[in-house]
């Protein structure tokens, strides 16, 4: 009798056990990243991983939050298969080209190793970037645990010279925030492997052709326009920005990255000022953008401008922006905002679309776009006077 009653208990358990939700599983061996004080989320898309002796991690972190921590940009350009990592106070630029061995200086220097191309992810080696340009960098043992588990990885450390905290401090102190990075890892896992096998998961639109599209998409420079340039550079992306004359005299370390990164710089001017007439406003920003990267621009957009002031600007060699789609009382903001963008460039016919954004456009909602008209195979290109 004792004997039923154990085997029932234990079909019972095993039944409870197989009915019960599934928790987050470990992922196997990790490797998180740090820069400065901040762990920087956990992807499997930009993982890090060791080849040939040094440790690789990708390009896209020094954007936004690492690229403040450590002063080190990124630009990239797929049609050169080129990746250049800069430092405007350090006055240095390290450039690799993915299908070589070894990484070059403006001045020529060579420094191995090169980069490594993986998954549409650019990955250098980290000793390299840290020596070149004089940053610290460590790897350490994760301590951390999930549920009960240890976390299996390791991270890797960059921070600036100078930085007061030891790495086991530095460890100790970043041990809840690891253990956060993870378990959103865990989530986003367990939602990709679901979002695998859901119809209609991918963000394009059903029953839409959008290859061949060339999408011409036209914003206001402002104060998100760094972030807007780190989602152009992560897809490989081109844009047009308009800047007023106070922009273009103000932030010279951006228009020098729009200009190495290929996206257009233009001028927006306002008929309406009355201190100032279009064509001084046109002089003032051309004069700012000359100092700040040696090369003027015939692209601008007039606000308030009547056909007087664009029939005068055109015979002094301006070309006005006359947008194909004028979505400036629309945001692009989300996922919905992009598809909804993209229904509309659709409906337009031929393949040339010029799309002005003003200055309704954000990150995330640049990134939805830029990814909706990815998987359609179109292409977003910046404006400029032969389009």
């Amino acid at each position: 009798m004792k004997k039923k009653l154990t085997a029932l208990l234990c079909c019972a358990l095993l039944v409870f056990q197989l009915a019960a939700p599934p928790r987050a599983q470990a992922a196997g061996y990790v490797y998180f990243v740090a820069a400065g004080e901040n762990v920087l989320p956990l992807s499997d898309a930009t993982m890090p991983f060791w080849h040939g002796g040094y440790l690789y991690i990708a390009s896209s972190i020094f954007t936004g939050i690492a690229r403040d921590a450590l002063d080190i940009g990124r630009s990239r350009n797929d049609k050169d298969k080129l990746v250049v990592l800069y430092s405007g106070s350090r006055a240095k630029s390290l450039w690799f080209e993915w299908e070589k061995t070894y990484a070059h200086d403006v001045d020529g220097n060579v420094y191995h190793p090169g980069a490594i191309y993986r998954n549409g992810e650019v990955y250098v080696p980290v000793s390299l970037v840290a020596r070149f340009f004089d940053l610290q960098y460590s790897v350490n043992k994760v301590n951390s645990r999930v549920n009960g588990e240890l976390i299996q990885g390791d991270l890797a450390w960059i921070r600036r010279p100078g930085n007061i905290l030891t790495d086991k401090y530095f460890m100790d102190a970043a041990s809840s925030v690891i253990t956060n990075r993870y378990e959103a890892y865990l989530k986003d896992k367990e939602k990709e492997q679901q979002g695998a096998s859901t119809p209609g998961s991918s963000q394009t639109p059903a029953g839409v052709d959008i290859e061949g599209k060339r999408i011409y998409l036209c914003m206001t420079a402002g104060a998100n326009t760094s972030a807007l340039l780190d989602t152009l550079d992560r897809y490989g992306a081109q844009a047009a920005f308009f800047c007023t004359p106070e922009f273009l005299e103000q932030q010279g370390d951006l228009l020098r990255r729009m200009t190495a990164t290929g996206q257009t710089i233009a001028i927006l001017a306002d008929a309406g000022d009355e201190t100032r007439t279009v064509e001084e406003q046109l002089e003032a920003g051309n004069r700012a953008l000359e100092r700040a990267t040696c090369g003027r621009t015939r692209l601008v957009r007039v606000e308030n401008g009547d056909e007087q002031t664009f029939q005068r600007l055109g015979e002094a060699g301006y070309r006005c922006l006359e947008p194909d789609l004028d979505r400036s009382g629309y945001d692009l903001r989300s996922a919905s905002n992009a598809d909804s963008l993209l229904r509309r460039v659709l409906s337009y016919r031929g393949d040339d679309v010029t799309v002005w954004a003003a200055d309704r456009a954000d990150a995330l909602g640049l990134r939805y776009f830029l990814a909706d008209t990815e998987s359609g195979d179109g292409r977003c290109l910046a404006w400029t006077e032969t389009t």
